[in-house]
C-alpha cells in the first residue's frame, strides 16, 4: 500500500543537517518527496511511497541526526499521488510543487 504525508519536525532541527539527512535516508528506503526549513525554524517534509518506507522514516524524523533535539512531530496523512521520482531538498520556504 502506497501512502503519502506532510511532516512538520520542531526543536534543534535546523543548523544540524536535518534536510540532508533526511534526504540520505529517504533514498536509503526509497521515499520520494521533499524537506524544507521553515522560517520559524522547524523543519517540514512531504514523504511518499510504500506505507512501510515511509512510516520508518517518519520514525527516524522522531529523532533525527546526532545534532537534532526534535521536541514536536506532526504527522498529516494525504491523498497518494505518486509526483515524486526521487527526494529533494527544497530552499527555504520554496513551493512544493
Amino acid at each position: 500500500m502506497k501512502t503519502r504525508i506532510l511532516v512538520t519536525i520542531t526543536g534543534k532541527v535546523q543548523g544540524v543537517s536535518f534536510r540532508k539527512q533526511t534526504a540520505r535516508k529517504a533514498e536509503e528506503l526509497g521515499v520520494g518527496g521533499w524537506v524544507m526549513n521553515l522560517s520559524d525554524g522547524s523543519v517540514q517534509g512531504c514523504f511518499e511511497g510504500v506505507w512501510k518506507a515511509v512510516e520508518s522514516l517518519f520514525a527516524w524524523c522522531s529523532v533525527g541526526p546526532e545534532r537534532a533535539s526534535v521536541t514536536f512531530l506532526t504527522c498529516e496523512i494525504q491523498p497518494y499521488a505518486g509526483e515524486f521520482r526521487d527526494f529533494r531538498i527544497l530552499q527555504d520556504e520554496e513551493m512544493a510543487a
